[in-house]
């Protein structure tokens, strides 16, 4: 028989307790907020515990301790968050989590078949072709998101299952069934599953096993669940017929809202020293950190290796791709403002004759639209952070890293930044009347594209620092208004303060755009002087009513027939950004 025991304890002193579970068993942990459902469930995951908390414990599995590797083949981890792809539906969904979980040893035909059987077991075939769900667009009810979690994370055939508040924000009726399809699945695979739950119905209660509750991280009860009514009616706690077992426990530990606190600390001790020195409870064994792989006798599936870089970056591309054609808060939102905004200033800046009184607006259009263009990528918060939730729960689980979930994003949005590039440009710069030539206007087209893919990647980075839309969204827009004042339209490089040059100024990529765009609009040429042949310029062209653009150039203080550095630097400046994004997922695993 293959079991799972251990004692678990932590310096905070949270919890002290002891467990153990057979295979095939289903084991609730309950207790009122705070008592260490969480942190319990975190630590025999092999996850983060607590804020602050030292752990010190044993975890065994058939009386082996295995490698965390080991481990995260043999588990399973849903949390409370449903942590889901809202564009895919709920067939494309189990696909993804089958070709990122099975290797390439196991069979199109056998990711298929156990797709399709675990929508049948999980009542989802009819909701097969229906999206999860978007901010724009609704998908499939709380419940079915619930059975999805769990059915993506069944598909690997995992042989420990942890789940984290499986029943929250559902009613009563789809609690039953979200635990119902688990049960079934459960038995039939004989599987251990784990699950932290809090305050379910009667016939919810009773689809489970065995029950460990906890108060003030101290075991008040350890085992089946027939066994509840009569042992708390053994010391002296009698649970009336009729009553919801669940609530009742709930009621007993939960000293939060007592009137009086030290009669209620008094009950809650005499459970858990009734508990201590039960039978049952000096029989427990021992729990440690790590867990031991399964005996492969008492499996009925062994799960494959995980799949390789190269491969799990095909599979991300392949999510991402249908995820960028279907939601529009990913490039299609974006397609319409940057298409919006150029034709907001081709009709503002609307077929400027190349005349001297003109270079100042010339280049006021250009840092406009560079620079809102750039800022205008924040949009790209929500949707990343979708992805990003996503690959952290993946990770945890095991599926892949940071290397190929960073190069699909990546590659993922080069065509369709440069879709964005090329349609908002043809607006912008013919409308404007800059440089009329096509080798100039590629150069224009290459330059905006370079923007958007820096600032694409700024998000990418300050998302990755802080994984929340506002945290993100404010650095981001933080960033952008540093970069925008220090790029050399405000004050001219030569004149910025020393700190701002030479901290912000030269790894600005708007700055390097800027230089770029007006180079390719002034460096070769020419506009009319004005009335009477004044010019605003003095250039060397001046005797002949003309003002030669590379003067203008000066007044910034660029050099003209740069062009090939500072992309050399934009790209530069970009491989840094997505580098130090990939190392801030690897220091924050």
């Amino acid at each position: 028989m293959s079991w799972l025991v251990g004692t678990f304890q932590d310096s905070t002193g949270k919890l002290n307790l002891t467990v153990a579970i057979t295979i095939g068993e289903m084991m609730a942990i309950m207790g009122p907020s705070g008592c260490g459902k969480t942190t319990l469930l975190n630590v025999l995951a092999h996850r983060q515990a607590s804020a602050k908390a030292q752990v010190s414990s044993k975890i065994l599995v058939n009386d082996q301790k295995p490698s965390l590797s080991d481990f995260r083949n043999l588990s399973a981890y849903v949390e409370s968050e449903d942590a889901l792809i809202g564009s895919l539906t709920v067939h494309e969904t189990l696909y993804f989590a089958a070709r990122l979980s099975l290797s390439g040893s196991v069979s199109a035909a056998e990711r298929i078949r156990r797709v399709n059987h675990l929508m049948q077991a999980f009542g989802l075939v009819h909701q097969g072709n229906t999206i999860i769900g978007t901010l724009v667009k609704k998908g499939i009810s709380t419940g079915q998101k619930r059975r999805t979690s769990v059915a993506a994370q069944l598909i690997s055939a995992p042989k420990i299952l942890f789940l984290d508040e499986p029943t929250s924000g559902l009613d009563s009726e789809a609690s039953f069934n979200v635990i119902s399809f688990i049960r079934d699945v459960v038995k039939a695979n004989k599987l251990i599953v784990i699950s932290s739950i809090h305050q379910p119905s009667t016939t919810t209660f009773e689809l489970f096993d065995k029950l460990l509750l906890l108060s003030g991280g101290k075991t008040c009860y350890f085992g089946h669940i027939r066994e509840v009514k009569p042992y708390f009616d053994s010391i002296g706690f009698l649970m009336p017929n009729l009553t919801n077992p669940a609530d009742f426990m709930l009621g007993l530990t939960n000293i939060d809202f007592e009137r009086d606190t030290e009669a209620a600390r008094a009950r809650i001790a005499k459970i858990q020293d009734s508990w201590g020195s039960s039978p049952r409870a000096s029989d427990e064994k021992s729990i440690a950190t790590d867990l031991s792989l399964l005996s492969e006798a008492s499996l009925a599936i062994q799960k494959p290796n995980k799949n390789s870089v190269i491969m799990a970056t095909q599979t991300l591309l392949h999510r991402s791709w249908i995820k960028s054609r279907r939601d529009i808060l990913v490039y299609g939102i974006r397609f319409f403002m940057y298409l919006g905004l150029a034709i907001l200033m081709g009709t503002v800046w609307l077929r400027l004759p190349a005349i001297d009184y003109n270079m100042q607006l010339l280049a006021n259009c250009i840092l406009f639209g560079s620079a809102f263009m750039s800022f205008m990528a924040v949009v790209y918060v929500p949707a990343f952070i979708e992805d990003l939730m996503v690959f952290q729960k993946d990770r945890a689980n095991g599926l892949y890293g940071s290397t190929p979930f960073i190069i699909s994003n990546f590659l993922i949005g080069l065509p369709w930044l440069f879709l964005i590039a090329f349609v908002s440009s043809t607006f912008v710069y013919w409308m404007a009347g800059f440089r009329p030539d096509g080798t100039a206007f590629m150069v224009w087209v290459m330059w905006m594209y370079l923007n958007l893919v820096a600032a694409e990647s700024l998000v990418v980075l300050m998302s990755a620092l802080f994984p929340n839309f506002v945290g993100a969204l404010a650095l981001t827009a933080m960033a952008n208004g540093l970069w925008m004042a220090c790029n050399g339209f405000m004050v001219s490089p030569p004149t910025l303060n020393v700190f701002y040059r030479y901290v912000f100024y030269y790894i600005n990529y708007q700055a390097y755009v800027f230089r770029g765009l007006i180079s390719n609009e002034f460096a070769t040429r020419t506009y009319r002087c004005g009335y009477n042949c004044y010019c605003m310029y003095d250039t060397v062209l001046k005797d002949q009513c003309l003002v030669a653009g590379d003067g203008v150039m000066a007044i910034y203080g660029f050099n003209v027939g740069n062009q090939g550095k500072w992309v050399g630097i934009m790209l530069g400046i970009i491989a840094v950004m997505r580098l130090m994004a990939w190392a801030v997922m690897v220091w924050k695993k």
